[in-house]
């Protein structure tokens, strides 16, 4: 086994990582939940958001990225199975609140190691030729958080899991229409080669200070595509109850709400990246709980 006195020393640190929760595009824990809840959530959130950092530290090459991202592993599975926490290096901090989380609530560990799967990939794959390759990605990088926020709530079952991922799989979508530029610096593009083709638009155009007309197509194409993936996922709101159907709820709008704001900038991604703002969130969540009235949904 690889020793963890081998792990990097600029592991990102456990403040910056968590900070991000505030920029993201749905409430990583809402008050609607109560305080043992957010903090679950929490836990996994900062382990999701670790193995993005070290699958994309740029000051690491892919061969180190992926040594990173096996150290991790490693340092995972020894906290899983009862660890100290300072036999996980620099990454304990974080992997100690997860390790309670999944042992309080015999979470599985399979999501958490595709997290990892997904960011081995994206040192192997930077481009896409299909949706269906695309959604496979999907899979590993942004489903498996969904079958942990369900497995918190209490609420898990392969017909909500199913119904979460299409809603993960849009989230992670519409972030890749979102983050063109940042994406494209880190030498990867999740637009897949063929709607690019079918919109004419050409790898070059992503460089631009703003986005053409056949970019601003084909964001616009895969925005209805996520739309569409939300609509699916809507019986996962309908077939919940309480806090946990309000939380989901706050997640689909987020999503709903980054379409707005992409669209009301004509989905010109690459000027600025667009970010919804609290009234959009707001409208978003309304009509996300009307529309869940007319959905049905699994029942436990």
């Amino acid at each position: 086994m690889t020793q963890l006195a081998d792990a990097p020393t600029h592991a990102p640190a456990a403040a910056a990582v968590m900070a991000r929760a505030r920029s993201e595009n749905f409430p990583v824990a809402s008050r609607l939940l109560p305080r043992d809840l957010r903090e679950h959530l929490l836990a996994v959130y900062g382990f999701a958001r670790l193995v993005d950092e070290l699958g994309d530290d740029p000051r690491r090459a892919p061969s180190e990225r992926l040594r990173d991202l096996e150290l991790l592993e490693h340092a995972l599975e020894g906290a899983l199975d009862g660890a100290e926490p300072g036999t996980a290096g620099p990454f304990g901090e974080l992997l100690g609140p997860l390790a309670r989380t999944v042992q309080t609530l015999a979470l599985p560990r399979e999501p958490l190691l595709r997290l990892i799967e997904a960011n081995r990939l994206d040192q192997r794959a930077t481009r896409y030729e299909s949706w269906e390759q695309l959604r496979g990605y999907c899979a590993l990088s942004a489903d498996p958080v969904g079958e942990l926020v369900l497995a918190i709530f209490g609420v898990w079952s392969p017909e909500r899991v199913a119904l979460s991922d299409s809603i993960c799989t849009a989230l992670q979508l519409i972030e890749h229409c979102q983050d063109v530029a940042e994406d494209l610096a880190h030498g990867r593009v999740y637009l897949p080669a063929e709607d690019m083709r079918r919109f004419g638009c050409e790898e070059q155009d992503l460089h631009a200070a703003r986005a053409g007309e056949p970019l601003r197509l084909l964001i616009a194409f895969e925005l209805a595509r996520a739309r569409r993936l939300l609509k699916d996922g809507a019986p996962l709101i309908a077939g919940l109850h309480g806090r946990p159907r309000l939380a989901v709820a706050a997640f689909s709008a987020g999503g709903a709400a980054a379409i707005a704001a992409i669209e009301q900038a004509r989905c010109d991604v690459l000027a600025a990246v667009p970010r919804a703002g609290t009234r959009q969130r707001a409208l978003a969540f309304a009509a996300t709980l009307r529309a869940s009235h007319a959905a049905g949904g699994p029942r436990p």
